[in-house]
């Protein structure tokens, strides 16, 4: 029997629009890359540091890939839930192995936009 928890939960900034690719099985996934920024202060200088981390996250689900392609637009402030996967891919020509963390966005997990964006009438 198996015990844990996979669940991570980012509010961050889109750092371009979402790219949507098709798949040959005919689906769709969806591709975006959200910024965190942190802060802290250098022991040593005094100084405030800013630190961006970047984040890779994909969905395969129909109804999140057509939301996301009307409205993940750089700059969008969002809010994301799902789960860490890696994956493992080797390059042709290379000897090793290379490795990507991302969310994956399964179902039950969330995405929801937080900047609100007012039209004139």
């Amino acid at each position: 029997m198996a015990f844990g928890e996979n669940r991570v939960q980012l509010i961050g900034r889109l750092g371009d629009d979402v790219a949507i690719n098709h798949l040959q099985s005919g689906g769709r996934v969806a591709n975006m890359s959200i910024a965190t920024d942190e802060s802290y202060i250098d022991r040593q200088s005094g100084d405030r540091v800013d630190r961006t981390e970047w984040h890779r996250v994909v969905t395969f689900q129909n109804g999140l890939v057509d939301m996301l392609e009307k409205h993940a637009k750089k700059g969008r402030l969002v809010y994301v839930a799902g789960k860490l996967q890696t994956r493992r891919w080797r390059k042709d020509g290379e000897d090793s192995d290379r490795f990507s963390t991302e969310i994956l966005l399964v179902p039950g997990g969330r995405v929801q936009f937080l900047d609100v964006r007012h039209e004139a009438a």
